[in-house]
Order: C-alpha cells, then sequence, then structure tokens
C-alpha cells in the first residue's frame, strides 16, 4: 500500500510537468588571460605604475592602432605589443580572441548574484506567468541557510579552481569588462513544486580571485542557459608575474 509520499508524488504526476524559469542577476563580467613576454611586462607594469591601467586598456580595447588616443604615453614598442601575432606583425587580434590567451571566463560572480525562480505554463519562450516562486534573493546566502538547516547534510553548490597560469608562463595580461545584468536564463520542466533544495551551483575561482558561476543543475541535471543580457560598466587591465 502505498504511503503518503508515493501517493502525492502519483498526484504530481498525473498533474503533467510544471514549467519554471530560474534567473541569475547581478554583476560579473567578461575575462580574458594571454602569456606575454618579459619585454611587454616590463613596459606595461611601469606604465600602469605611474599611471594607472588607462592606456593598457586603450591598447587592448583597439583593434586599430591608429585608432588609439592614449592618456600617457605617445605610442606602444613594438616588443610590448602582445596582441600582435608574431607571425604577422600587422595583424592585432581582440583582446576576446588573443592567441596567446589560456583563459577566458564569462558570468555572475557567486556573492553578488540574486536567484529569480517563476512557474511559467510551458516551455515556450513567451510562455504566460504563473506564480513567482524565488523573487530576486541573494543566492549565496540562500543555499548556506538552506545547507544550514539540513545540519550540512545537503552541498548545494561545488567550488572549483583555476587560479594558476600554465606551465611554462611567465608572465600575464588579463583584461577585464565589468558588466551588470542577467547572466544566466534557464528553463526547467520538473514534476511538482520547485524544489530549492534541488538545485546545485558549480563555481570557479580564477586567477583575479572571483568565484564566477560556470553551471547550474537541478535534480542532478545541468539546466541550460538560455542567454545573458547584461550592460558593461567599464574596462580594466593589469599585468603580473605568474
Amino acid at each position: 500500500m502505498a504511503d503518503v509520499k508515493e501517493k502525492q508524488e502519483i498526484v504530481d504526476t498525473l498533474k503533467g510537468p510544471r514549467y519554471y524559469r530560474i534567473s541569475l542577476n547581478g554583476y560579473g563580467g567578461e575575462s580574458a588571460y594571454m602569456s606575454i613576454s618579459k619585454e611587454a611586462y616590463d613596459f606595461w607594469h611601469s606604465t600602469c605604475k605611474q599611471h594607472g591601467d588607462c592606456d593598457l586598456v586603450a591598447y587592448m580595447i583597439n583593434d586599430e592602432d591608429e585608432d588609439i588616443e592614449y592618456d600617457n604615453i605617445t605610442d606602444v614598442p613594438k616588443q610590448a605589443q602582445f596582441l600582435h601575432n608574431a607571425e604577422d606583425d600587422n595583424y592585432k587580434s581582440p583582446w576576446y580572441e588573443a592567441h596567446t590567451e589560456f583563459e577566458h571566463t564569462n558570468g555572475v560572480e557567486l556573492s553578488s548574484a540574486y536567484i529569480t525562480v517563476e512557474e511559467i505554463e510551458s516551455d515556450e519562450y513567451s510562455a504566460n506567468h504563473v506564480a513567482d516562486t524565488v523573487e530576486g534573493e541573494n543566492l549565496l546566502d540562500l543555499l548556506r541557510e538552506l545547507e544550514k538547516d539540513s545540519n550540512f547534510e545537503l552541498d548545494l553548490t561545488e567550488m572549483g579552481c583555476e587560479d594558476e597560469a600554465p606551465e611554462g608562463t611567465e608572465y600575464v595580461a588579463q583584461i577585464y569588462s565589468s558588466e551588470k545584468g542577467s547572466f544566466f536564463e534557464g528553463l526547467l520542466e520538473t514534476v511538482g513544486d520547485f524544489d530549492l533544495k534541488k538545485l546545485k551551483v558549480y563555481t570557479t575561482e580564477y586567477l583575479n580571485g572571483e568565484d564566477i558561476i560556470t553551471s547550474v543543475e537541478y535534480n542532478g541535471e545541468e539546466v541550460y542557459n538560455d542567454g545573458s543580457e547584461t550592460m558593461g560598466k567599464g574596462f580594466s587591465a593589469s599585468v603580473f608575474k605568474s
């Protein structure tokens, strides 16, 4: 004879599938890391130390050198032009496709992420709203509270780490496009009510120390990110020794 839980599962199944839209909003951005030569490091480290990163940002975000207006330098010596391909120094790669790039990130930072969950009528993009399940709550606080309430039997976050440059890389340049907005929006189909305790968030800590959310699971299955809509807040750049 079925117990109460089994009976409820049968009832939920008969109700048919339920659809939820999960959104993650907050601050984060896109970042690229690339290996550079000692000569490039020496030039840009000295420039940034004296004047800040404005000229390094200008060099990195402009595709055509003749379009750049520097604030504190007149030009960039050839040995410091790390975005130019050594085999064809007439070609300057965009910062987001640098030929020596070894790491690229894009996402919302865990500590600044807010989660919204809403039930919708179907799996169509324009499906009508049914009800608000979670309304813009701080994701990290919410997950920690659930873990604490379970006496830490629940493990709702898994934090990885990519905080080292590849072997042989001595000097690194980084550019960071700071952004605000929606970084994740995924559709979830489930049976019964949405259960936050079935949510799991995966993050990766990168060289700049940020824990970026890289994927989201529900009940052991990955929720596909349908896209993001963010607003750029500005660029920053740096060079450092690995």
